[in-house]
């Protein structure tokens, strides 16, 4: 049985917690850690059974309180060798991740504990270094994609390994174009290293359809660019033009999901 939860997705802070009862973790640290250990505790997880966390890159939102968390609770924080590089002279992190690094290769399966074994895999993002990652827990495949700006064939790959997967829809094209944004933030979002759009993460779908997907979790919606509604209407759409079975939803921004068990 594995356990599931977005405890906060989107440009706002990004952390998502795992567990199989053994092995507990976090991908990412972009919100407070009071605010992590509160919506674990509602669902009567608490903070000190956190094992390990996994960085996807170094932007704000996804290493907010890495620091602080580390030096607290002196988890083993696990990265790549260049995203390490690049926290040891992160505001966020410089000089509290000392004794917890624990070092990943890009490709590369490594095992955690006795029932986790995890893959990181580049994705095209305009961090230092972004990094999917694709997982087997308790005989559960996860792929976790919070941050691309476009599909790879690497990114369908992994994608078509999942039983469960995580992935960015981050806007709807016709909202970002016509919306408030200053002209060089929309062309940031709309390169090959910006975000997803609706459209995009649809295309994905397509891609690396397969007959073993269980669940798709869309992730880190724009607030001002999307709404769920039309994030989810496109994937749906997408979803059945495919005859996936497949049972989709949209993490929130500003609160935790509901906790999913598989």
């Amino acid at each position: 049985m594995v356990r599931f939860m977005s405890l906060s997705s989107g440009s706002n802070g990004n952390c998502y917690y795992f567990s199989d009862g053994r092995l507990s973790f976090l991908i990412d640290i972009g919100i407070g850690t009071r605010t992590i250990k509160k919506r674990l505790a509602e669902h009567g997880i608490s903070l000190d059974d956190i094992c390990a966390v996994f960085v996807t890159h170094d932007h704000f939102d996804h290493i907010r309180s890495l620091g602080t968390f580390t030096e607290r609770c002196r988890k083993p924080v696990y990265l790549t060798h260049t995203l390490e590089n690049a926290l040891r002279h992160n505001v966020c992190t410089a000089g509290m991740l000392k004794g917890c690094v624990h070092f990943l290769e890009e490709g590369q399966e490594a095992v955690v504990g006795e029932t986790l074994r995890i893959t990181p895999f580049v994705v095209p993002h305009d961090a230092t270094q972004t990094v999917g990652y694709h997982f087997t827990l308790a005989g559960e495949r996860f792929t976790v994609m919070t941050d691309l700006g476009e599909v790879t064939d690497e990114a369908v790959r992994y994608a078509a390994l999942a039983d469960h997967l995580v992935v960015e829809s981050n806007y709807d094209v016709d909202m970002l174009i016509t919306g408030s944004y200053p002209k060089a933030l929309k062309e940031r979002i709309l390169t090959q290293h910006g975000h997803l759009s609706n459209e995009q993460t649809s295309s994905l779908l397509v891609r690396s359809r397969h007959a073993g997907l269980r669940d798709v979790f869309l992730c880190h919606l724009s607030a001002n660019n999307n709404t769920p509604q039309l994030a989810y209407g496109a994937a749906k759409k997408t979803l059945e033009s495919i005859g996936s079975q497949a049972s989709l939803y949209c993490l929130p921004r500003s609160c935790a999901s509901d906790l999913f068990v598989f």
